[in-house]
């Protein structure tokens, strides 16, 4: 390979704008996809032989996911694509890759890394919630893309952010029979949010839509709920969903799965074993990795962009990608790069800006209802990998000393399962801080480990 050698992680908006960008200054780049096709979660294609048009797959955002796809596809013969291939691991100037289907691995030396990784569900945990039957927003999302079904015969979805709307009317567009969208946010958002939303007036509208239209579907909207409990059997898995409505009386919504969401998080991983520091972001309440505004990490060479740097969307993950592309190509000199970068940088820096103020204006509008966590009855499952309860980390506080979720983690297993803690990670740091009456910051955040997701191993290497 000619020129620098920049390996691009994930082929979602993010990565797909950083792809581009390289080619048009004439890198080569080899582009790591954890998935089978392009496109990431967001625009995450259906399988081959599906006939489903782009509006039915993706509504509003049709013609992005299209161009997104397009565009891809047309860097085909010119970049070094790796699909269903896994980055594991990184350690100086080194991407460690395994083919998850034969165990097979591999390594790629590189002088810029720019990681693409896009977000996971945030999940707060809900009395029940190990129950069968209960999915994240994004799975549920999976399974009517890349599956054609529903999660269930009556669906109800709990959580917040814009997200839980998205996917609550993408099932009834989809014919499926959602029973009730349940938002622990207020019904009327802080003024300091609305001037955050109102910086791109497109999605607020897109919002209220979506709303509009579940309500004319009869699907019941409840705003400013606590979560009780997930009712139902082992056995049978899910029966209903029990909240407190905004006055405080108890509510029953029977139903045979359960969508759980609250908003997204970064999936960080692989920025933290490339060693790239991190910074605690009070408004949201989570450790996300330090950027410059053209998306340098404090680790040289690594490059962050995308909802796995800031939640800032599709628009801006599209943004984010060619501008860590152009920052990258501008530190390793590349004069085509260079020069891009200059005409480039500012307008990319401003459609950021605006994105951020946007994804600020969520945050305060779609809070993340650590309160929740405190509340937990000592019998609910925080780490459903493991089965460790909220009982058992108060334990580990009052007991142990363990103020520090590391450290509980060491007592209790928390997070060690196969989620790696994604799911139960930040749930985990509120159960401490709650109990231990310190500020969640001071829990720390769990530390990420290679792999950073479960590894088939190669079985002629095991023999050998």
């Amino acid at each position: 390979m000619s020129g620098p050698r920049i390996v691009v992680v994930g082929s979602g908006p993010a990565g797909v704008r950083a792809a581009e960008a390289l080619v048009a200054a004439g890198i080569t780049p080899i582009v790591i996809d954890e998935g089978r096709r392009s496109g990431g979660q967001i625009y995450r294609r259906q399988p081959e032989g599906f006939k489903r048009d782009y509006a039915t797959l993706y509504g509003s955002e049709a013609a992005k996911a299209q161009a997104v796809h397009r565009d891809f596809d047309a860097l085909l013969e010119r970049i070094d694509y790796r699909p269903d291939t896994l980055a594991w691991n990184v350690t100086a100037g080194v991407l460690h890759l395994v083919q998850p289907a034969d165990g097979s691995t591999s390594e790629v030396p590189f002088d810029a890394l720019i990681i693409c990784a896009g977000a996971t569900d945030r999940l707060m945990p809900v009395q029940g919630w190990n129950l069968a039957g209960c999915y994240s927003l994004g799975a549920s999302q999976i399974a009517l893309k890349a599956q054609a079904c529903a999660i269930g015969s009556r669906v109800i979805f709990m959580g917040s952010g814009p997200l839980l709307y998205l996917v609550a009317s993408q099932y009834v567009k989809a014919g499926a029979t959602v029973e009730a969208v349940l938002d622990t946010s207020p019904a009327i958002p802080p003024l300091a949010a609305l001037r955050g939303l109102l910086s791109r007036p497109r999605l607020l509208w897109i919002g209220l839509q979506l709303q509009a239209m579940l309500k004319r579907a009869g699907v019941k909207l409840r705003k400013g709920v606590t979560p009780q409990r997930i009712e139902g059997s082992p056995t049978l898995g899910v029966s209903g969903v029990v909240v407190r409505d905004a006055q405080g009386r108890e509510q029953r919504f029977s139903g045979d799965a359960v969508g759980l969401g609250w908003h997204l998080r970064a999936e960080s991983q692989l920025a933290d074993l490339a060693r790239c520091e991190f910074d605690f972001e009070p408004l949201s309440r989570q450790w996300l990795p330090r950027i410059d505004e053209d998306g340098r990490s404090s680790t040289p060479g690594v490059y962050l962009a995308g909802d796995g740097a800031r939640i800032l969307g599709a628009d801006g993950a599209e943004a984010a990608g060619r501008l860590a592309a152009l920052a990258a190509l501008q530190d390793l000199q590349h004069a085509a790069g260079a020069a891009m970068y200059g005409k480039e940088q500012p307008a990319l820096r401003q459609t950021l800006a605006t994105m951020d103020r946007f994804r600020q204006g969520l945050a305060r509008a779609f809070p993340w209802p650590h309160q929740q966590a405190a509340a937990l009855p000592d019998q609910a499952v925080v780490c459903r990998c493991e089965a460790v309860t909220a009982g058992e980390l108060r334990h580990c506080v009052r007991e142990l000393g363990s103020q520090e979720v590391n450290r509980a983690k060491a007592f209790s297993r928390v997070g060690m399962g196969r989620c790696q803690g994604r799911y139960c990670g930040h749930a985990a740091a509120e159960v401490i801080a709650a109990c231990a009456h310190v500020p969640v910051e001071s829990v720390g955040r769990i530390r990420s480990q290679a792999p950073v997701k479960p590894l088939m191993m190669n079985a002629k290497e095991v023999q050998a």
